[in-house]
């Protein structure tokens, strides 16, 4: 029992860089959105 340590700190890498990846992410797509014209924004 003494490597659970191991295994939640991996756990949290694992979900901590998946919550990075996420935001930054969507932050890319807000600016990426702010470059397309209001008239050609298809998902709006």
């Amino acid at each position: 029992m003494h490597d659970a340590g191991y295994v939640i700190a991996a756990w949290a890498v694992v979900f901590g860089g998946l919550l990075v990846y996420a935001l930054v992410t969507m932050a890319r797509g807000r600016r990426l959105s702010d470059r397309v014209p209001p008239e050609e924004r298809r998902w709006m």
